[in-house]
């Protein structure tokens, strides 16, 4: 069975005037056509999250900051996984339709994320299940 949850760490190609980070070609081939793009910004201690969606491939880019916590699920009655990140780093998550994720920040400063989609966002089209 193919993972629905995909994380890799980017590298950062900046210089002396900050970071500089490139998704690679599979990220935007995995979402296809780009249909909305979405910047956030996670408070300490919140979630951003705890739903699946059920056509809509999502590249999430998670920025160097604070660190966090990414929490996701392989689909319906899959067991919740986890992994904890510094906030040294780029991350890029790729998550397939039916796959429940979210982002907890677990630092003490704003932590900020962009997300790719597939498809225009339409609220009936996430679905709760939580994950955290």
């Amino acid at each position: 069975m193919e993972q629905k949850t995909q994380i890799t760490e980017l590298a950062d190609s900046g210089d002396a005037r900050g970071f500089s980070f490139t998704p690679p070609a599979e990220a935007l081939a995995f979402v296809g056509r780009m249909a909305d793009v979405h910047l956030a910004s996670t408070k300490p201690g919140a979630v951003r999250g705890n739903h699946y969606h059920l056509r809509r491939r999502e590249a999430i880019v998670v920025l160097p900051g604070a660190k966090w916590s990414l929490h996701w699920d392989e689909g319906d009655r899959s067991a919740a996984q986890h992994r904890e990140f510094e906030g040294d780093r780029a991350v890029l998550v790729l998550v397939s339709p039916g796959a429940s994720h979210a982002v907890r920040n677990d630092g003490d400063s704003n932590l900020w994320l962009v997300a790719i989609s597939s498809e225009t966002y339409d609220p009936a089209e996430s679905v709760a299940r939580r994950v955290v």
